[in-house]
């Protein structure tokens, strides 16, 4: 079984990332002749006009790769159907803009789509903080709480060349391991649902890593924030990894989670929206201090990584222990930013 879901999974990337890396440069053409270019602004960290519909080669072979060597049962079908609605509000924000309230409308509708159709849920927290099996009604709400705050987070922290397709790159690869080693049959579709996506986005990085001549957009971005907050949905739910998937699944998104919960933490203090943009991303801290954006992402992806090595090196702790060291390390990782920021401007 596993020699021949290996072979489908490798299939899948190889389609994945081919359709990806071959797209991309008609699609930044088309994006010139048509002007449907990024203008830097005081936000931005790039300084000339770049294509950002990346998402559209992102999106061509992930949903080719998986519609045709793919599994569509156990809640694939639902997802790829949620997938589709985001695509559009994303290429519509790219192309002529969108208000945030429609994206979000969007957003809502999709993961209703997820939640209530194919039944993929947060059903039990497996003892993290005392909690065991949720009431239905608690389930669907936190379900619903963790597919937007992820869908958004990986959005928030696509501000650097490369940043949040090496991120979301970590994610699925790491997601897609432990779906193809220990989720058994149910499991296998969201093996191939990762492995599709990890296709796809490494293929975008080959024009996106460093001097990047094509953004992913918010029709890269909000898709595969969708997709990953769903395989992280899925991940806790699997029962073969024992009681630290919830940990372990913290630590494989803790790089948006980190950022997003810290920039909202920031703005809140200084009395602003948490929602209103700025430039107080860890992102943007690190290249305030110094660091080309190359070296940035390569950063931020080993802080990402060794989060991973952590919690899964003191699984046996136990869920809460595993928590408390991976968010101790977050922790620590951003005061450590904040502190350097401001010894560089004494």
């Amino acid at each position: 079984m596993l020699d021949s879901q290996l072979y489908y999974n490798v299939l899948s990337f190889s389609w994945a990332f081919l359709i990806s890396v071959f797209a991309i440069p008609s699609i930044i053409y088309v994006a010139h002749v048509k002007n449907l270019l990024d203008e830097p602004n005081l936000r931005t960290v790039h300084e000339s006009l770049t294509p950002r519909l990346g998402g559209l080669a992102i999106f061509a072979g992930f949903m080719s790769s998986l519609t045709i060597f793919g599994q569509l049962d156990n809640g694939v079908k639902e997802i790829l159907a949620g997938s589709i609605i985001i695509f559009f509000i994303g290429l519509k924000d790219d192309i002529v803009s969108v208000s945030a309230f429609k994206k979000f409308f969007v957003q809502v509708l999709a993961t209703g789509i997820v939640m209530f159709m194919a039944d993929v849920r947060i059903r039990n927290f497996q003892g993290l903080l005392g909690i065991y099996q949720l009431d239905d009604g608690i389930s669907y709400a936190f379900t619903f709480l963790v597919i937007i705050g992820i869908t958004n987070a990986i959005n928030l922290i696509d501000g650097l060349d490369g940043l949040a397709g090496t991120i979301i790159m970590i994610a699925t690869a790491t997601f897609g391991f432990y779906f193809f080693r220990y989720g058994g049959d149910y499991y296998s579709p969201y093996a191939d649902l990762a492995f599709c996506l990890l296709g796809s986005i490494v293929g975008f990085l080959r024009y996106n890593l460093n001097k990047a001549i094509i953004f992913m957009g918010d029709t890269g971005s909000l898709v595969c924030g969708f997709v990953v907050s769903i395989l992280a949905v899925q991940f806790v739910e699997m029962k073969a990894i024992g009681p630290v998937g919830a940990p372990i699944g913290i630590a494989i998104l803790i790089i948006p989670i980190m950022d997003t919960l810290r920039v909202f933490l920031l703005r809140i203090l200084v009395g602003v929206s948490p929602f209103s943009a700025d430039k107080n991303h860890i992102h943007h801290r690190l290249i305030e201090l110094g660091f080309s954006q190359l070296s940035t992402v390569f950063m931020l992806a080993a802080i990402n990584i060794v989060a991973i090595a952590l919690a899964v090196h003191f699984s046996y702790l136990g869920n809460n222990k595993v928590l408390f060291i991976v968010l101790t390390f977050a922790f620590v990782f951003s005061i450590l930013i904040e502190i350097l920021k401001r010894k560089t401007k004494k």
